[in-house]
Parts: C-alpha cells; structure tokens; sequence
C-alpha cells in the first residue's frame, strides 16, 4: 500500500548495489521535462507569425499532425510496439492516442471562447490535479504531501501570472463552454501523461511509446487541418511556423518530456510543465513588447518556488527521515 513517500507513478530501479546520484536523478527527470515546457512555452509566440486569418485550430492540429507522424516514423520500436504489448496495454494506447488527439481539438477552440489566458491558466492549472486525481482512483499511488504543496504553489503562481491583468482591471464575462473546454484540455493532457508514463515504466522504450500515440494522434487530427482553410499553409510564412511547431513544440519536446517520464511521476511531470505559462510570459515580454504587471510578476515567483520543490531532489537527512 502506497504511503507518505510513495511517488504517483513507479520507477524504475536502479541496478542492485548502485545509488544514483543527486545529478543524475535531476537529469534523468526533472530537467527533460522542464526543458519540453520551456519548447512548449514557444508555441504562443510561433503561432502569433502566422498570417493573419490562419484558423488558431488548424494551426494547432497542423502541427501535431506533422509533427506525430514524423515522431513515429523516426521512433525506433513504434511500428513493432503494438505487437509487442499486451491486450490491456493496446487499449492503453488506443487511449492515449484520443487523449493526446483530444488536447488541440478543445484547447484551441477554449482560446477562441475564453481567450489565452483564461484557457491557458484552466488547462494547465487543471492538468496536474487531474493527474493526481486519476493517479489516485486508479490505485496507482496516494499523492504525497509534498507534490500536493508544490502543485498548489505551482498553480497559484500560474493563475496569477497569466490572469495578473484580469485581476488588475474589469474581466470581460467567461464563456462557460469555453471553461469546461479548457478543463477537457487539461483532462487530456493529464490522461496522455497518466498513460505514457505507464506504459514507458512498464519496460517499453518512451521513443516508441510516444511516437505511436502522437502518431495515431496526428492521423486523427488530420482530416480537421484539410477540411478547413489550408491557403495560409501554402505561404512561406505559414509553412515555417507549421514546421516549427511539429519540429520543436511536439517532436523534440515529446521526445524530451518521454525521457523524462521514465524517472519522474506522471503527475510531478505534469506540475513541472507549469513552467509554460511563465516561458510564453517572458517572451511576450521580450519579443512581443508585452507587459507584465505586479500581480504577473508575483506569480512568476510563486510559480517558481513551485517548480523547485518539484525539481530539487529532498536531502539525504530528508530520505532518512522519510525511510525510518
């Protein structure tokens, strides 16, 4: 039975008589996920490059389809890992290919209702309390006290710094569907997570467990990219924001965040990725002359003090302690 330092999502263990070190367990986890937030914190600002009139979905879907294709097909053991999973993981993975499909198809439609900040502080707030919460009603694991301060510190600062200038000012009314849009995204992304994670810690390679279900998931959102306006796919300035985002935003960055789920809980990972919100702020800031105000930059630093609880591996007193 799971108790106080149990983690959400098992690990896999070390060779018999080795202890990692302290860099070693931050560079096998923490900090691949933390780089993969620092790519996907690009995407606002690429997308902004694109021409004016692109649909914000078909920018989304396009570069998932691009970008999971080309995941697959360069994942070593994608094509064979269907074959070589149990029925039960199959369904896993059928699961996880909806899941990840499901995050364009309602995260860009809650910013069309609701705006980005609104849409972007539900989904990735939500994402880390969805993953504890199916964590824990699957049986996986009981959260533990410090993931569940962290992941509070960590979506305090997020809604402060990206609804810092709604709190400052008058709001404009809140599209409901738009929120309960914005949740599913963020129930998806904590599913996706859930699922890889698992099936990566039950021995199979992160390349082939990502590539297959971006893979399948970039075949089911494409049918929405074609279907809609493609005109601003065949300029030069549509097609390089369309290349960057499969290349940067889902195919290096889903490379990272899978090598990262092998050392690190699926719901630690989708806490860490916090680091978003606070990576598309700061280039607003200095690329898009966008401007933080107090209650943005507060959040800023309550977001990071959340992500260092998160990363920095507890002492070796604090193991001992935690141990006896």
């Amino acid at each position: 039975m799971p108790n106080r330092t149990t983690p959400l999502t098992p690990m896999r263990p070390a060779a018999p008589g080795t202890r990692p070190s302290r860099t070693s367990r931050l560079l096998g986890g923490p900090t691949p996920i933390l780089a993969s937030a620092v790519l996907w914190g690009t995407t606002g600002t690429a997308g902004s490059l694109a021409p004016a009139g692109a649909p914000a979905a078909a920018i989304g879907c396009a570069g998932l389809a691009l970008g999971g294709i080309l995941l697959f097909l360069t994942s070593r053991g994608a094509r064979s890992l269907p074959a070589a999973c149990t029925r039960p993981e199959r369904w896993l993975l059928v699961l996880g290919a909806l899941a990840v499909a499901g995050y364009p198809v309602t995260f860009y439609p809650a910013v069309a209702r609701t705006g980005v900040a609104v849409a972007t502080v539900i989904a990735l707030g939500s994402a880390p309390v969805f993953a504890g919460l199916l964590s824990w009603i699957t049986g996986q694991a009981r959260p533990t006290a410090r993931w569940t301060a962290a992941t509070a510190a960590a979506v305090l600062g997020c809604t402060l710094l990206v609804l810092g200038p709604q709190l400052s000012g008058h709001a404009a009314p809140i599209d409901p569907a738009g929120v309960a849009l914005a949740a599913c995204a963020g129930l998806s992304y904590a599913a996706y997570s859930l699922i890889g994670g698992r099936l990566i810690t039950g021995g199979h390679p992160s390349g082939a467990v990502m590539g297959v279900l971006f893979g399948a998931a970039g075949l089911l959102v494409l049918p929405l990219v074609l279907f809609v306006d493609t005109h601003w796919l065949t300029t030069r300035r549509g097609a390089a924001v369309a290349v960057y985002l499969a290349l940067f935003t889902v195919y290096l960055a889903y490379r990272l965040f899978g090598h990262g789920l092998r050392r690190t809980p699926a719901s630690t990972a989708t806490s860490l990725t916090l680091a978003e919100p606070a990576v598309a702020a700061v280039l607003g800031v200095t690329v898009l002359d966008e401007r933080l105000l107090a209650a943005s930059w507060c959040g800023l630093a309550v977001l990071a003090v959340g992500l260092v609880l998160l990363t920095v591996p507890l002492g070796a007193g604090s193991r001992r302690q935690g141990s006896s």
